[in-house]
């Protein structure tokens, strides 16, 4: 059975309205027990647990050390096209957007994992927006089979594929894949994806089983938090992340809590998330799933991030670019300003553009080596490296 076929959202909402009327003593008892059901979870994210935030981030502190030692996996995203067939109402790269475009070659690919690879990064995701003709599986194995000298850990976050399509990627070198379902609010998901392939919610939730099958070692997912309400998202993503645990157990399982950040597409976050609520928000998932990989991004400020890393994050991107070319200026002769891509030409009257578009705009934009000093003062060790093929042989 798939977790389409198990995912109950009536059943996860009762639990939610449940968890409203929580207090205190409350999250205290959830606090001291040693495995967390769902409901205890909903608790301890609830607006009655908000006094108990400092015994919380405690305890989730302690569970990471425990779990993961002080390590902290440092990685960089790659982003090869922000050229999308899909309209989402939040995203800087939708196809309404006038916006400069282009798609990397796979030489081009190679600048930026070497620019990165001088920075010490040997972890790296390949960002890519959905375009089946310009961003097929082909193009993304080749991508992936041209890096692995470069960073023996190459992970992507594109477009959902079948099993037969991710097989060949896999077989290249890829090690693992991230999909964010964005919302689990089927009356949320279809407005604000309004067409373009994306707008089968379905397709993209069986989206992990489907990679799992098709190899995958690594799985990551999340939900996009500020398209609805963050606490009843959380528990459905933590939902999905208990049945991959269970039916995907070979696979090792990462989740991300990414904020809306500003965006060409100029959406205002419809349920923002205050910082005391997202420091909250990470310690319950810390403690409900203790040997899940938790992900925090350069979305962050520098001050937040340096807050929130010790409570239980253990894998931090640093010194990222969300637009193409964006580490080394690759593909700048070939960027196009156009409106969607019914034509490869520029929209009249704009000027020639120097660099692509990004998906959204960072808040932490410290270089990589200062973040891995900044890691050190907190007692924290970063890692570049800590897979190799090798290891399989």
């Amino acid at each position: 059975m798939s977790f389409l076929e198990e995912f109950n959202t009536e059943a996860l909402s009762g639990v939610y309205r449940r968890s409203l009327s929580a207090n205190a003593a409350q999250a205290r008892m959830c606090l001291d027990r040693t495995e967390l059901s769902l409901a205890d979870f909903a608790v301890l994210i609830s607006p009655g647990a908000a006094g108990m935030l400092e015994p919380l981030c405690r305890r989730a502190q302690a569970m990471t050390r425990q779990r993961f030692g002080n390590v902290i996996r440092m990685f960089a995203p790659i982003y090869i096209s922000n050229q999308c067939v899909n309209n989402c109402q939040y995203c800087g790269f939708a196809l309404r957007n006038d916006i400069v475009r282009v798609t990397l070659s796979v030489e081009e690919v190679r600048r930026e994992a070497q620019a990165l690879a001088g920075q010490g990064f040997r972890n790296l995701l390949l960002v890519a927006s959905e375009h089946p003709k310009l961003v097929p599986p082909a193009y993304l194995a080749r991508c992936v089979s041209n890096l692995i000298d470069l960073a023996p850990s190459v992970s992507l976050e594109v477009a959902p594929m079948s099993t037969h399509d991710y097989a060949p990627i896999v077989k290249a070198g890829a090690e693992g894949l991230v999909v964010f379902q964005e919302t689990y609010d089927r009356a949320i998901y279809a407005p604000l994806h309004p067409s373009g392939p994306k707008s089968d919610f379905d397709w993209r939730l069986g989206t992990p089983e489907r990679a799992y099958a098709a190899g995958f070692r690594k799985l990551g997912l999340g939900a996009l938090l500020g398209l609805n309400d963050w606490r009843l998202e959380a528990l459905c993503l933590m939902a999905h992340a208990q049945w991959l645990l269970k039916n995907c157990w070979k696979a090792q399982i990462s989740i991300s809590l990414p904020r809306l950040r500003p965006a060409a597409s100029g959406f205002i976050p419809r349920c923002p998330i205050p910082d005391r609520e997202f420091a909250q928000l990470i310690g319950a998932t810390r403690l409900l799933l203790p040997d899940v990989h938790l992900v925090l991004s350069t979305r962050e400020s520098a001050s937040l991030r340096d807050g929130l890393i010790p409570l239980g994050i253990t894998q931090i991107s640093a010194g990222s670019h969300t637009e193409p070319g964006g580490y080394t200026g690759a593909g700048r002769e070939n960027t196009l300003r156009t409106r969607g891509q019914t034509s490869n030409t520029f929209i009249p009257g704009a000027a020639h553009p120097t660099d692509a578009t990004g998906q959204f705009d960072i808040a932490d934009d410290r270089p990589p080596k200062e973040v891995a000093i900044r890691l050190r003062g907190l007692g924290l060790e970063p890692v570049w490296k800590d897979w190799d093929t090798a290891f399989m042989a």
